[in-house]
């Protein structure tokens, strides 16, 4: 066995996981941002419903011409405005997501370089202070996987929504939540929890 190279996996690992709980917070923030994007796309939809079922003619507003057209253009602004709000915070969730993958890329490529020098009893050897190498890479893994499948999840179903898919709209904040994994990120917490001392030793 090689101190050297346990050294060297150790850095790796702290560099992962620290870049993993940063990452953690921006996911999270952008994702509450998400939310109140949502209701709005909802509550778009439910004004575009409504002007397609009045009848301005039968009103005292029939004497503004073109009215109807005029509000449910700019109804349908309001929806692209959103849209294109959200696929901004979609760049930020890839942005994590690479930069979560990207870590845990880089953490297992230095656990191979020294796969020679590394036995088995040493990949699985816990301590009070630290959980095992094998335990941290698989917690990494697992995180990286999170990301992604949730990345992919919310992108498809953002692809999903048209303007002039109103009742699609009118369901997007109740669809959204339900595309939430909270094992996964609860998964991440726990084990975040459960490096701490490592991350804090020398």
């Amino acid at each position: 066995m090689s101190k050297a190279a346990v050294v060297s996996l150790h850095q790796a690992l702290k560099r992962c996981f620290q870049s993993l709980e940063q990452n953690q917070k921006v996911w999270n923030s952008v994702l509450e941002e998400c939310g109140p994007l949502m209701s709005s796309l909802g509550n778009l939809a439910e004004q575009l419903l409504a002007l397609h079922n009045v009848r301005i003619e039968s009103t005292p507003l029939v004497r503004f011409p073109d009215l109807h057209e005029r509000l449910r253009y700019k109804l349908l602004l309001a929806v692209d405005t959103v849209l294109g709000k959200l696929a901004e915070k979609m760049s930020t969730l890839q942005a994590v997501r690479d930069a979560v993958s990207n870590q845990v890329t880089a953490a297992f490529q230095v656990y191979e370089q020294h796969t020679d020098t590394l036995d088995l009893s040493t990949c699985l050897q816990r301590s009070a202070a630290s959980p095992s190498v094998a335990d941290m890479l698989e917690w990494q893994q697992d995180a990286e996987r999170h990301y992604r499948q949730q990345y992919l999840r919310r992108k498809a179903f953002l692809q999903t929504l048209k303007p002039n898919d109103l009742s699609h709209l009118q369901k997007a904040p109740k669809n959204w939540e339900s595309l939430a994994m909270p094992s996964g990120e609860d998964g991440i917490s726990d084990a975040l929890s459960r490096v701490s001392l490592f991350m804090d030793s020398p």
